[in-house]
């Protein structure tokens, strides 16, 4: 009986006969990351794997929970959390950190939450939106590490809703950072959009005095053209760290820098790195949506194979200028199982080239493959037993 784990296929997709090396780049920050969405190639990496304490970039995934029970129709924006006077003795004043000014036994809205803790990183609003959403902080805390489980962030762990320092039980990476903002703005990109990319947000004071406007202390807002997100991070601990976002002419790129040693030097390392994102790599078309790149071989199926087409035009990150030899690799888990949904991720294009990145991008089935019937499925068990 022969069984076909894994399926590579090399396709010609006109590529150029030339070389090219990784762009160069130093940076100040110990840690350091950028990755390309649009191709999957990672631009940089640097100690990006190092456990590391995120400071107020947990507040990530405490927003990116309540997006996903948003999305689910569990939690509202408008849906109203009390601050308990408990909460708010703990979570103001100067030594509680950030804060966006609650008042004691007051209602707030989830969505004035959300900005609270996304614009303005309120400790103070992760802890009311966590004991809202799960009666206490430790009970959110526990759904976060399990959305982190869930979507893969395999090297992190939550102590906190906010990323108060809590003696090394919240570790994270850059890598995983970087894969959580990722997730953040693609499936849930309508709340990224409404709430990541403020500039500022306004909300009154404790005990009922004037609004106060706080601004976002995103470093590439303003700076960056196409930058629309995420979160800062600083404590003694951590350096000051940052997970940003930028999109350009269709093309969007995340970064992490983590424990530099100054407010002023996250500024400059961030909007430094980002800018060489742009500046050194360019996009190169490869296949355009809906194009059929190959076919797979499909198990137990009322068809035998199916088509594996482009879902958006797929591009590769080269340095610019370049014109590198690429190689083509189609890879999946085969032959595939039906049943198959027209649209569904099977497999991968994979681009390789001597002395860049590896760049893997999607292809989804062009149609449904359905169950083969009962004699259907007796036939490719009677071909199995001879290897055919």
């Amino acid at each position: 009986m022969k069984k076909l784990i894994l399926a590579a296929t090399a396709v010609s997709l006109a590529l150029a006969p030339a070389t090219a090396q990784t762009p160069p780049f130093e940076t100040a920050a110990p840690v350091a990351y950028l990755e390309d969405l649009s191709s999957g190639a990672v631009l940089y990496a640097k100690d990006a794997d190092r456990p590391m304490p995120p400071a107020s970039m947990a507040k990530m995934m405490t927003a990116y929970v309540a997006f996903d029970l948003i999305k689910q129709g569990k939690l509202k924006l408008s849906d109203m959390a009390d601050v308990r006077p408990e909460t708010w003795r703990k979570w103001h004043g100067p030594s509680a950190g950030s804060t966006m000014f609650l008042s004691p036994g007051s209602k707030v809205s989830v969505e004035n939450l959300l900005n609270g803790i996304v614009v303005v990183s309120g400790n103070d609003a992760c802890v009311v939106l966590a004991e809202h959403i799960a009666g206490t902080e430790e009970a959110f805390v526990n759904l976060m590490n399990q959305k982190a489980r869930e979507i893969g962030l395999n090297a992190s762990r939550f102590g906190t809703s906010n990323g108060w320092p809590d003696e090394g039980r919240t570790v994270v990476t850059a890598r995983d950072l970087a894969k959580l903002a990722k997730l953040t703005i693609t499936n849930h990109a309508d709340l990224y959009k409404r709430f990541y990319s403020k500039e500022s947000f306004t909300y009154g004071t404790t005990l009922g005095g004037a609004p106060i406007t706080q601004a976002n202390r995103d470093p590439l807002l303003g700076r960056v053209r196409g930058a629309d997100g995420l979160k800062t991070g600083h404590t003694e601990e951590a350096g000051y760290g940052f997970t940003g976002s930028a999109e350009q002419n269709g093309r969007r790129l995340v970064m992490v820098v983590a424990g530099l040693n100054s407010f002023n030097a996250r500024i400059e390392e961030s909007v430094k790195f980002m800018d060489w994102g742009f500046r050194a790599w360019s996009s190169r078309k490869l296949v355009s949506k809906g194009r059929t790149v190959e076919q797979a071989d499909v198990q137990l199926g009322d068809a035998s194979q199916v088509g594996l087409v482009a879902p958006r035009d797929l591009a590769i990150a080269i340095p610019s200028g370049a014109n590198p030899n690429l190689r083509a690799t189609v890879v999946y888990q085969g032959p595939i199982k039906a049943p198959i949904k027209a649209g569904q991720h099977i497999a991968d294009l994979v681009v390789t080239s001597p002395g860049l990145p590896e760049q893997r991008l999607p292809l989804v089935a062009a149609a449904d493959v359905g169950e083969a019937s009962f004699f259907g499925r007796i036939w490719a068990g009677f071909l199995s037993l001879f290897g055919a």
